[in-house]
């Protein structure tokens, strides 16, 4: 017999909320509550250091989004200490994933990322390691390092793409094309690696048109997470100086839970 979508009934996160909630995925992976430890492992980024750019994109200061940074920098073990004795008490967490978030997490000699991924990875509690970094920062001999990890643990790279159209990304000094986005994705899907692509909605200059082709793009990669960000104006950013001199406007919420509803309907249930 042909099965029919009513064959199946969706579960009550998608009739709640139209997608694949990462808390869910979770609870569907493993049999403890895991939660994300933020990490600041020192790293810096070639849209900063003058190797791409100088000055960073212009939406962003690191400090904003996160929490590590505000603090004194501290080694990866005990930043994992602190993060499971925070997430334990507040949320009931049991296993953890060390969440590379800062800055390019990437960047660095091989040596160095070995270093970093493995001190975090030798707690017991962790269970996974998530990385953050850029498409214009992932050579062939890093995936395989991160890749070998995926025998033992549960591993994500995040992309940050934030526009499929080159255009935008060069309003925003990003300091890499979507070409260069693209050859990242196709070469991490060759390992065992699950791959998450950050996205900004409201990018200065973007139709609501050109935002969902952003989303059309994504959709058909083939990845296995997505991140939505609003783009909120940070102080002492250049983008910043923009809003305030008139030449940016911000969305309001409601356009932000449209785009946002549009987004999601891009991916099939």
């Amino acid at each position: 017999m042909k099965s029919t979508p009513s064959s199946f009934p969706l579960k009550p996160y998608l009739l709640k909320h139209r997608f694949y909630p990462f808390r869910e995925y979770l609870k569907e992976h493993f049999a403890h509550k895991v939660h994300k430890i933020p990490i600041h492992a020192g790293f810096t980024c070639p849209n900063r250091d003058g190797r791409v750019a100088v000055g960073g994109c212009t939406y962003c200061i690191n400090e904003s989004f996160s929490p590590n940074v505000k603090e004194t920098f501290l080694p990866v073990r005990e930043q994992i200490e602190r993060g499971k004795e925070f997430h334990k008490k507040r949320y009931g967490a049991e296993k953890f994933i060390a969440y590379f978030q800062s800055f390019t997490n990437t960047y660095a000699d091989i040596d160095t990322l070995k270093s970093c991924y493995e001190e975090a990875l030798s707690d017991r509690d962790v269970v996974g390691i998530s990385i953050g970094t850029r498409p214009d920062c992932i050579t062939d001999d890093i995936l395989s390092l991160i890749d070998g990890y995926t025998k033992r643990y549960h591993v994500w790279i995040e992309y940050g793409l934030q526009s499929i159209h080159d255009k935008t990304l060069r309003r925003i000094n990003r300091g890499h094309d979507s070409r260069m986005f693209l050859d990242a994705v196709h070469r991490t899907k060759n390992t065992c690696i699950n791959i998450c692509v950050h996205v900004i909605l409201g990018l200065p200059g973007e139709t609501e048109e050109e935002m969902m082709e952003t989303a059309q793009a994504v959709a058909g990669l083939g990845i296995q997470g997505i991140k939505l960000h609003h783009l909120y104006v940070a102080k002492n950013t250049a983008l910043a100086e923009e809003y305030f001199q008139g030449k940016v406007k911000t969305l309001d919420m409601n356009a932000y839970i449209k785009l946002a509803v549009s987004f999601f309907r891009t991916y099939p249930i």
